[in-house]
């Protein structure tokens, strides 16, 4: 199952220095969404893709809890979880996302330094299909991490890591909507590779 071409904004089209594949030079994070429903097959494209991703020991140390719109006490519970700056634009998104990872090995119970990398990796899967599939993926580090360790009875050793926001990008403002909307028209910029890309020392440009 697929869904329609992602809507991108003139503003939000990137030009990467060089080539690099299309779901990376499409993949947005939308302040609007328009609330339509997203299919639960498509979720599960996205989930089966966060899979995929690289771990240490292939130990795949990440979590996700869904709340679909349509599961309206569901939805409003999980919006709950996210501070309320972040409540304000995605109570219109179509899916909301906790992410969790494990602090430690299952093969040994060692700590495993890595789990929030290795959930990352599984995040920057779910949102590279997403886009591929034609929707939108907001993600936040703005929770409330006790609220949701209680809501969702998170067990000790497991820790609640971010927000992800999924669905389809509003095309055009809506009344009450329109400092939103004008978030989404901010042109997107990165950094220069000599800024971050070293070699043979701390700050010598590779």
């Amino acid at each position: 199952m697929s869904a329609n071409p992602l809507y991108i904004p003139e503003e939000k089209r990137s030009s990467p220095a060089t080539e690099v594949i299309q779901v990376i030079r499409d993949r947005w994070s939308p302040y609007h969404f328009d609330s339509q429903s997203v299919a639960p097959e498509l979720i599960e494209q996205c989930l089966v893709a966060a899979s995929w991703a690289a771990s240490s020991y292939n130990e795949q140390p990440w979590y996700f809890l869904v709340a679909y719109r349509e599961q309206e006490s569901e939805f409003k519970r999980l919006l709950g979880c996210l501070l309320e700056a972040n409540q304000a634009w995605a109570q219109l998104a179509s899916v909301l996302i906790i992410t969790v990872s494990q602090e430690t090995f299952s093969r040994n119970g060692q700590p495993n330094r890595v789990h929030q990398y290795d959930l990352g990796q599984a995040a920057a899967h779910f949102a590279l299909q997403a886009t591929a599939l034609g929707l939108a993926v907001h993600q936040m580090a703005g929770i409330h991490l006790g609220k949701i360790r209680s809501e969702y009875d998170i067990p000790e050793g497991y820790a609640p890591q971010t927000g992800i926001a999924v669905g389809h990008p509003a095309t055009s403002s809506s009344s009450g909507a329109e400092e939103l909307a004008a978030r989404d028209h901010t042109p997107r910029t990165r950094k220069p590779l000599a800024q971050f890309v070293f070699q043979g020392g701390w700050g010598k440009p590779a």
